[in-house]
């Protein structure tokens, strides 16, 4: 069986490395032109579901390697009011979880793969077998097709014309603060993930990520090896038109001075905009020998730091199922639909609590917080 996957991602090259393992013949074709081409800046949390399907898939050298080169992220979760003061904070989990540079991890995930670059996906046909037709004129054939080709996927366009992401009128903005050049921070914004509730329709979330990093024979890529403080600031309403740090700036006014310092002090080039999307909610479909896997099926907001992890599961369990042979794809679309939109709702929803709840909402909340914080039973239940 010749599998194609769509896309060299996360999931992706995850999901190739996994079905190499079971002895399967596997292409996997990358729009991007070179190796390097994706260099992104921010790091990207791996929990252990995600960790699960990289020790699954990858070579144990490939994963060792990830190991090496993440940071651990194990110093629990803050509730912070916008003058820093805490509601609650939640002790660290007994599993592990990691910080990953993402271009780190794209070199880990693409060690041992030879990934076909420069193939833009165009279209395919079914007949006897799947035939793929790409930008350059190029064709290559298949006999499963797996789109992994993130939230505008070609090949989802396609096989599922109805499906697809929308805006849900929440737009953030993003940037990142480097520690080696700032010894300010204040301690309780460097030890844990913290999530800003402010009584106002908007919120802000900041997380450090170490400095631990590799870079490839290409040198030093970007802030691949610098420690930084990551914020993001996310509403409804922002209006950009005067610049991204002056609007924040402008909301955050009457908030901790240390909280504008990050943001002021934050480079103008580590700053950027997200317009968050989220995919609508489909009927369960018939399976066919073309599949879909993580942001191409099920792309979530942002909001739980959850969307490359599920791609991770959908790489392991695919790979599981196809290994196990039968009716595979019908088994993994099975699993993957209960637990790919559920991620989706839960991260849609915890978007609009973020961003959007009202004043009395936010309120009641912070009052919950710190009850639980004062009431250990309770703050067991709640989380």
């Amino acid at each position: 069986m010749r599998i194609a996957v769509v896309g060299g991602g996360i999931g992706g090259l995850c999901l190739a490395h996994g079905l190499r393992k079971a002895g399967v013949d596997v292409a996997v074709y990358e729009r991007d032109r070179s190796r390097t081409d994706r260099l992104q800046g921010y790091r990207v949390h791996i929990n252990p579901d995600g960790a699960a399907g990289l020790e699954e898939c990858l070579p144990a050298r490939n994963w060792q390697r990830f190991v090496e080169s993440a940071g651990t992220s194990d110093n629990g979760f803050g509730f912070l009011t916008e003058q820093l003061k805490p509601l609650l904070v939640l002790d660290a989990e007994e599993e592990k979880h990691y910080s990953a540079s993402r271009i780190t991890l794209r070199q880990v995930l693409l060690d041992g793969l030879d990934v076909q670059f420069g193939k833009r996906f165009v279209r395919y046909e079914q007949n006897d077998a799947i035939r793929l037709h790409f930008e350059d004129g190029t064709t290559a054939e298949c006999d499963v097709l797996v789109g992994a080709d993130g939230i505008r996927s070609r090949v989802r366009a396609q096989y599922l014309p109805h499906a697809g992401t929308e805006e849900v009128g929440i737009t953030a903005v993003a940037g990142k603060l480097f520690l080696d050049d700032h010894d300010w921070i204040p301690r309780s914004l460097l030890v844990r993930a913290n999530s800003i509730i402010p009584t106002s329709r908007c919120g802000m979330f900041l997380v450090t990520h170490d400095g631990l990093g590799r870079s490839d024979a290409d040198g030093v890529l970007f802030d691949n090896v610098r420690p930084y403080l990551m914020w993001a600031y996310a509403a409804k309403d922002l209006d950009l038109s005067d610049g991204m740090q002056s609007e924040v700036l402008r909301r955050i006014s009457g908030w901790s001075p240390d909280l504008r310092r990050i943001v002021e002090a934050s480079p103008e080039e580590t700053v950027s905009q997200w317009h968050i999307r989220s995919s609508k909610p489909i009927e369960r479909w018939r399976s066919t020998n073309v599949t879909l896997l993580g942001d191409a099926i099920h792309a979530m907001t942002p909001m739980r730091g959850i969307g490359a992890n599920i791609a991770l599961k959908d790489a392991r369990l695919l790979a599981r199922c196809v290994a196990e042979g039968g009716d595979a794809i019908a088994r993994y679309e099975a699993e993957m639909y209960e637990y790919g939109f559920a991620a989706v709702r839960d991260s849609l929803r915890a978007a609009k609590q973020f961003a959007q709840g009202s004043p009395v909402s936010r309120t009641l909340f912070r009052t919950v917080l710190r009850t639980a914080a004062a009431m250990p039973a309770l703050k067991r239940a709640m989380f």
